[in-house]
């Protein structure tokens, strides 16, 4: 794939595909142009703060309202999850109707008898992936 970068001050900016077919890589191209920024706003107590991203370990829902976890840290997020699922990047995995989690800050996978499969993230956060995303789940991290 070829690729070219022209920097005009005067233009707006614009990001222009040739290709044979629609592929994955295709995809994620647009999809990453038509988000600004991978950058949220986030509030704790009277502040405002604006997080990375890639910082964030998982999304969750809690009392109706959407924290992104950190390392040790809730941050309030005023978007509803599905919002947030949109913008964000391959390396994040819906495992449960209320949490999304960061596939590089998953620590293990703990499996129970009855067949239900445990997401250990690295700052020790624990939840359960549910059986409607767990194929999903398995074809993202590759089992």
């Amino acid at each position: 794939m070829k690729c070219t970068t022209i920097l005009n001050e005067d233009r707006e900016e614009e990001v222009l595909i040739y290709t044979h077919s629609r592929t994955e890589l295709v995809s994620e191209i647009e999809r990453l142009c038509s988000n600004n920024s991978l950058d949220l706003i986030g509030f704790k107590k009277k502040s405002i703060i604006k997080l990375s991203v890639s910082d964030v370990f998982c999304f969750v829902v809690e009392d109706n309202k959407i924290f992104a976890t950190l390392e040790n840290d809730k941050i309030l997020i005023k978007r509803r999850l599905y919002e947030i699922e949109e913008i964000l990047d391959s390396s994040f995995v819906k495992i449960n109707q209320s949490c999304i989690v960061n596939i590089k800050k998953i620590d293990r996978f703990d499996a129970s008898f009855s067949g239900a499969l445990m997401v250990t993230l690295k700052n020790g956060y624990r939840d359960y992936v549910s059986r409607r995303q767990l194929k999903f789940v398995k074809e993202r991290i590759g089992f």
